[in-house]
């Protein structure tokens, strides 16, 4: 890929007045790759929306959604991956924690061919990162460790923010997860695909609670049970098994469509569907 308009940045908002303009400022400096800004309100109850409608009235790569009420932010992506016309697909969350100026080194090894998926870590080399609470960095790690028994993958940081995807790795998903469990579901569900899987470090600027984090204990547990759920059992359901052989002739038609255009052999991914 070049540095064409590729990129659909999809942002879920829920009361984020306080950054959502500055959040959209730096997607829209991202520049050239950038196609489109898809915000999805989630209910807010204060001028978020307002304030993301001045904008799009100025700017034509911003598009606003609503849901209406506040039911999640599994449900606001799935929303935005519905109108959703980019070759990359990242989410940037509204709340400042990760930095937009840090996608372009997320989606570089898809720009560059490499990967078909690309997690920002903030454990796999420490940048910039805010200290804060010892129970959440606890419970990123169990999670990861036992996400990764299950998916067999080598991951770092399963519920980071920042996940880029090639638009016909992610749009075929249909999320059936609440919440925050798009996390979860996502990186088990492409686990089970031929996708080509990366990590890069990012920095992460973390919120406290008193400054609008939101979210908690029940979150964690309800996370774990999605990582059981969706290695364990989803997996079986005909949805998966649709979805996995989809993304799968998908990507094996793209590589032959590079090798041709290349005059390169196609290789064999290592990842190799279940």
């Amino acid at each position: 890929m070049t540095q064409q308009a590729v990129l659909s940045v999809l942002v879920p908002v829920y009361n984020e007045e306080n950054t959502i303009a500055e959040v959209l400022r730096r997607v829209l400096a991202l520049g050239d790759v950038l196609k489109e800004v898809l915000v999805v309100d989630d209910g807010s109850s204060d001028h978020t929306a307002a304030i993301v409608g001045e904008l799009q009235a100025s700017e034509p790569r911003i598009r606003l959604h609503s849901l209406g009420r506040n039911t999640g932010k599994t449900a606001a992506i799935r929303r935005a991956l519905a109108e959703a016309t980019g070759d990359i697909i990242i989410v940037q969350d509204a709340d400042l924690e990760y930095d937009p100026a840090e996608i372009p080194e997320v989606i570089a090894p898809i720009l560059a061919g490499h990967a078909d998926v690309v997690y920002g870590s903030r454990f796999l080399v420490r940048k910039a990162a805010r200290v804060l609470y010892f129970y959440h960095y606890l419970a990123n790690k169990t999670l990861t460790f036992l996400s990764d028994m299950l998916t067999n993958r080598n991951m770092t940081d399963v519920e980071t923010g920042y996940k880029a995807f090639r638009a016909d790795v992610i749009k075929p998903l249909e999320l059936s997860s609440r919440g925050f469990g798009m996390e979860i579901e996502i990186t088990a569900l492409v686990s089970k695909t031929r996708a080509r899987t990366y990590e890069v470090p990012i920095s992460y600027y973390g919120r406290s609670y008193e400054e609008g984090k939101k979210i908690g204990f029940t979150d964690g547990v309800l996370a774990g049970l999605y990582v059981l759920w969706y290695n364990l059992f989803a997996p079986h359901f005909p949805a998966t098994r649709r979805y996995v052989a989809r993304v799968n002739a998908a990507l094996e038609k793209r590589r032959a469509e590079t090798a041709r255009a290349t005059g390169r052999p196609v290789t064999a991914s290592v990842q190799a569907s279940r």
